[in-house]
């Protein structure tokens, strides 16, 4: 009998993580000491002790409960999830139930092809996301009535802040006063409140019909239909606020425009609102792709991403994402807007929810809930209720008369159903795509307070229509959404694109500062339980008894994983994170009595959304200097800290650093801002290097805002949803983000605070998009605190071995002091324009051939690429992604030597597609199997890009943001 040799010894807790952290985790023991070994290292525990320095580690375990096995997990999740109560919720207030159609439900939400994939930065492997993205914006185009639309925006309240922000900038009369009508939904009105106040602009609540024009306004926003349903015509207003130069924003149902004359139709400059009720899941608030459409002569102001159309290098038809010089990555402390995420998962299904029904299927699901709400409104008059209006869509505002608010809501809570109280006094009811004439009869038994009602609902006749502004426009003309209406032909469609979509189901996708890692299946199963799908955000706390204890228990784990007293779950993105945590410190200040400090430092190297973040704040913004190691200048931050002292506010700082290095001064530079009267913002992209490892509460930060999406495994989803939850030092939560809606209780024990005084809301919603909080609910309750450890640990491994690997090959443009980095490296490809006229994007697109997604490119620094593998990836993966890079530097070489044309090689032509290596003659200097099968691995499974390189200065230069006519496809 032969024994199996010993196995290598390698950190102690590898063998004592679950099992589910094993599966997490790539590398396995083995591999870990191989990988170990090359380092020069003992063990995992020496790279750390090598890498984070010894003052700001957390020497012993996270307080964690045990971690449970995947089955364990989904069942007490499960256990949670039934404590919430599922009312039929006639609530509205711009969020309705509404029916996912299974196949896209099945095929997009439910598929890792979709929602595993990444921001479509590079165009070439992201044709389908890019495809489906056109055609959510040609659906709002045409729905708006308005000439341009972008792919998504957070959500309603957010979107209309937005166009406020935007049509500030845009008018000319130099008011700051802002229209908001009161017929808008408070919650937008909430946002609109918080946005307002740091830069300066006055809002005036009122009525449109009454508003006089004394006041010069610079800009309006109007609810259409009117959040208590009601249908107004608003030409008149709008053509007397253009009379002032001000713009018009209207927040639109996009449902209702089917039937009704569009916002462009009345003269509205912009349209915004939620796409929910396009068979998104209510979620308890998310997520929900919100809309922005405006007009073509904004199109350089516009928030967010715009997908438009361009070609290859071959003049085929290509997406991409257009206009990229708006964005904040780029304009930084100029740009429009701080966004980076959008919805794009769910603008995605949005789109083919579109698809699906084409437009006869949503005008007829229009009309259907229009004509229930039409008897409902028949009948209630019948049982001798007041209507508040006759013109609406699918809302009611009811007069009770003699009968008692208290008798209805007993009868309601009876037969489980949610309505709206309008000031303690009417009730409201809004009809949706589920409602059916058996539940018109039970809101007509809730109202005559008996079984028994005193007609037959087949006698109620109604006018043929209560809407006093019928649309005359067609819409959706385009075949797209009028071809896909079997099964059959959607799911091949969904498929195809897929497949033009490079996704972690395909190969790792090593993009620094993003943390591209495993979103294990089994936390994404919960996303589309309806216990958590069908709750309305404004439900009875009681009916929400499960969400209550699934944010107690992640608040209360996030706490503990950053060392802070207070968690908000309300932001929505890691933007909405930054923004909310400057919107504290800012509070902060002003609460004691120094609303004077305006200053904010923010490194050279910091992400574009921060300087961003800091404007919408109405912060300054003032530069740090990074020395040569790419740490922060110590002494230049001394020095404006100092020069600034009594205006400091704060600091944003990223760590471990946007270079990717465990800056050692990281404790001298808080205790700086800190002596200046400043707070210290650490922004939280980097999380996925500190957990377990050290603590930002500790190191010396106020506030850190957490990417779920990147850190706690929320998948990116083609470029959102993201999560951006906060966490605040104890003399900081009083004020968190509050709402308007609904009172947020601080359910962390470490919060000692009373009577609180929070600030407004940041979202739509009280916790953001709750119903994906449950994947890093599971995430943390499977890994535990020796798993989360772990993780951390492996992902500085696999970082600092792929830096090795390359380093003789692309030099490491920054290490901490012993030479290693933290979780993701930088190269510098910078040399190779010199030697062989390649750029970034060369190596970049040469990449896809290998069947890679591209790092980072270009940023931190230019002519760089940034690595971030994560601890998902298994040694085999970082060995071919290093292989392929090894082989692109030798193809290099190739060129540096005259073996290669400057400009006929493999990089320069990149990336190569099949038709361009079959049709036609083939003239260049290497052959076709150099350029379609460049690795062994290649040869066994092949990605094929969809298109050539794409031409995105053509785009921007012949802007089109809608889907194209059918024989541009041909």
């Amino acid at each position: 009998m032969v024994s199996n040799p010993p196995r290598p010894q390698v950190s102690a807790k590898i063998n004592q993580i679950s099992e589910f952290a094993k599966r997490h985790i790539g590398p396995k023991s083995d591999d870990v000491q191989q990988m170990l070994n090359f380092l020069g290292l003992s063990s995992l525990d020496d790279l750390i002790d090598k890498t984070v320095p010894s003052s700001i580690r957390f020497n012993q375990d996270l307080k964690l409960p045990s971690a449970q096995s995947e089955y364990a997990a989904l069942a007490k999740l499960k256990q949670i999830a039934d404590k919430n109560q599922v009312y039929r919720s006639y609530i509205g207030m711009g969020y309705y139930d509404c029916i996912t159609p299974p196949v896209i439900q099945r095929n997009i939400l439910e598929n890792p092809g979709w929602y595993t994939a990444y921001t479509p930065y590079q165009p070439e492997i992201a044709q389908g996301r890019l495809e489906a993205l056109l055609n959510f914006q040609t659906m709002i185009i045409d729905l708006t009535g308005l000439e341009i639309a972008n792919a998504s925006l957070l959500d309603e309240a957010t979107a209309a802040a937005e166009a406020m922000s935007m049509s500030y900038g845009i008018c000319k009369n130099k008011s700051h006063n802002f229209f908001v009508s009161s017929a808008c939904h408070p919650q937008t009105i909430d946002v609109l409140h918080t946005r307002a106040k740091p830069l300066g602009i006055n809002i005036i609540i009122g009525d449109h019909q009454t508003f006089d024009f004394s006041e010069t306004i610079f800009g309006a926003i109007l609810q259409y239909p009117a959040t208590d349903g009601k249908i107004y015509d608003y030409r008149n207003f709008i053509e007397l606020s253009h009379a002032q130069g001000a713009l018009v924003t209207i927040a639109a149902d996009p449902l209702s425009l089917t039937l009704l004359t569009p916002p462009g139709e009345l003269g509205a400059d912009i349209a915004v609102g939620s796409t929910q009720r396009f068979g998104i899941p209510m979620g308890f608030g998310g997520p929900h792709a919100a809309y922005f459409a405006t007009k073509e002569e904004y199109k350089r102001l516009v928030p967010g991403r715009i997908v438009g159309v361009s070609k290859d290098v071959h003049g085929k038809s290509a997406y991409r994402l257009a206009l990229q010089t708006r964005e904040q990555h780029i304009r930084r402390d100029k740009a429009t807007s701080n966004i980076c995420t959008a919805q794009v998962l769910l603008a995605v299904m949005a789109g083919m929810y579109a698809v699906y029904h084409g437009p006869d299927g949503l005008r007829g699901i229009a009309q259907n809930i229009h004509e229930l709400t039409a008897t409902l409104a028949a009948g209630l008059q019948k049982l001798g209720y007041k209507i508040v209006s006759d013109n609406f869509f699918d809302t009611l505002r009811i007069e009770l008369g003699n009968t008692s608010l208290q008798a209805i809501l007993e009868a309601v809570d009876a037969r489980n159903i949610n309505l709206r109280i309008f000031d303690n006094s009417d009730v409201g009811i809004s009809l949706d795509e589920t409602t059916t004439e058996a539940d018109v009869i039970d809101l007509l038994q809730v109202f005559a307070l008996q079984d028994q009602l005193p007609f037959n609902i087949a006698e109620i006749t109604f006018s043929s229509s209560q809407i006093s502004q019928l649309r005359e426009s067609k819409y959706l003309t385009h075949s797209i959404f009028n071809r896909y209406h079997s099964e059959t032909e959607l799911l091949r469609y969904l498929h195809q694109l897929e497949t033009k979509d490079l996704s972690l189901t395909t190969s790792m996708i090593p993009l620094g500062s993003c943390t591209m890692k495993l979103n294990a299946t089994s936390e994404m199963i919960p996303v589309t339980w309806a216990e958590f799908g069908k709750i309305h955000p404004f439900a009875p706390i009681s009916q929400t008894r499960g969400y209550q204890i699934l944010f107690q228990k992640l608040e209360t784990w996030l706490g503990e994983i950053t060392g802070f007293a207070g968690i908000s779950l309300q932001p929505n993105a890691g933007s909405q994170g930054e923004y909310a945590g400057l919107l504290v410190i800012r509070d902060y200040h002003e609460n004691r009595g120094e609303g004077h400090r305006n200053v904010c430092l923010i490194p050279q190297s910091a992400h574009g959304t921060n300087p961003a973040s800091a404007v919408m704040c109405g912060m300054k913004v003032v530069g740090i200097a990074c020395d040569d190691q790419g740490n922060i200048d110590v002494a230049d931050l001394k020095a404006k800290a100092e020069k600034h002292s009594n205006e400091l506010a704060a600091l944003m700082v990223t760590y471990p650093s946007t270079h990717g290095v465990f800056e050692e001064a990281i404790q001298e530079i808080c205790a700086i801002v800190h002596e200046h009267g400043g707070q210290v913002y650490m922004d939280g992209a980097n999380m996925n290097a500190q957990v377990g490892i050290c603590r930002p509460g500790d190191i010396g930060a106020d506030v850190c805002h957490l990417n779920l999406h990147k850190t706690f495994c929320i998948p990116h989803g083609g470029g959102g949803p993201g999560m951006g939850p906060i966490g605040v030092a104890s003399h900081l939560v009083p004020f968190l983000p509050g709402h308007f809606v609904t009172t947020i209780q601080q359910n962390n024990p470490k919060s000692k605070i009373q009577n609180p005084k929070f600030s407004g809301a940041v979202s739509a919603a009280p916790w953001g998009s709750a119903s994906i909080l449950v994947i890093s609910w599971m995430y943390i309750a499977m890994m535990g605190a020796e798993g989360l450890t772990e993780a951390t640990k492996i992902a500085i491994l696999n970082a600092n071995y792929i830096a090795k690997k390359l380093e003789s090959f692309y030099p490491v443009l920054y290490q901490g002091k012993n030479g290693f980095v933290a979780h993701e490296c930088i190269l510098d490809l910078r040399a190779l324009k010199k030697s062989a006229n390649i750029e970034i994007d060369d190596v970049a697109k040469r990449l896809m051939d290998y069947g890679f997604h591209a790092p980072t490119v270009s940023w931190p620094v230019a002519g760089t690429i940034m690595v971030e593998p994560t601890e998902s990836e298994s040694k085999e993966e970082l060995d071919r992604f290093c292989e392929a890079l090894i082989a692109i530097r030798k193809e290099i070489s190739e060129i540096e030597s005259g073996k290669m044309d400057l400009q006929d090689n493999l990089l320069k032509n990149a990336p190569h597609t099949a038709e361009s290596l079959i049709v036609g003659e083939w003239n260049h200097g290497y052959s076709r199997e150099q350029a379609a099968y460049p690795a062994s691995w290649s040869k066994e499974f092949k990605f094929w890009p969809s298109v050539g390189r794409i031409d995105a200065a053509f785009g921007d230069r012949n802007f089109v943001c809608s889907c194209l006519p059918m024989e541009a496809y041909s």
